[in-house]
């Protein structure tokens, strides 16, 4: 049984991972040998390219997964180290978020986050959304649009923003 804010919640993981295939072919257009975009790193202290990508799509993957009561199985940061290998995995993620099914109930269930070290947070499955997810979403598609930039891939607000195109018009058309 498919509610509102699930299909919601499946509109926003899917065309977030549209708009990191489109910076996926803003870099493969741009930069002639790929190996150029998909180890690099914002900080020493970040993942690189392909490690991003991993955690983009583990947002969405992991959703899936509590929703389907399923172990949540995340790709390592490592996994992704060429663009075929990051297009699969989005190719993957999509999957599963067009999978997800669950009763309006399942966002009223507590989910428990490991955050290393020990430590963890409980929330319920509508903050898991809102207060993990999403945010943790977003922090790693924009790492990845900020390293093509750094390194001088012609993305700007529009590419970040992809997947408003289809509903952008024109004054005086």
């Amino acid at each position: 049984m498919h509610n509102q804010q699930l299909t919601e919640i499946q509109r926003v993981f899917t065309s977030r991972l549209e708009t990191l295939e489109h910076l996926l072919d803003v870099g493969e257009k741009h930069f002639k040998d790929t190996d150029t975009f998909m180890g690099k790193r914002l900080a020493e202290d970040m993942f690189p390219f392909g490690g991003q990508i991993a955690f983009v799509c583990n947002q969405p993957r992991g959703f899936s997964q509590w929703c389907a009561g399923e172990p949540i199985d995340n790709l390592a940061p490592d996994s992704i180290q060429t663009i075929e290998q990051a297009r699969a995995a989005i190719v993957q993620t999509k999957r599963l978020v067009a999978g997800i099914a669950a009763a309006d109930s399942k966002l009223e269930e507590i989910k428990r986050i490991g955050l290393g070290r020990g430590r963890y947070v409980e929330l319920q499955g509508h903050r898991y959304v809102a207060d993990y997810l999403l945010p943790n979403l977003y922090f790693h598609v924009t790492s990845a649009y900020a390293i093509l930039r750094l390194l001088g891939a012609p993305v700007g607000k529009s590419d970040y923003l992809y997947y408003l195109a289809p509903m952008v018009k024109q004054e005086g058309a």
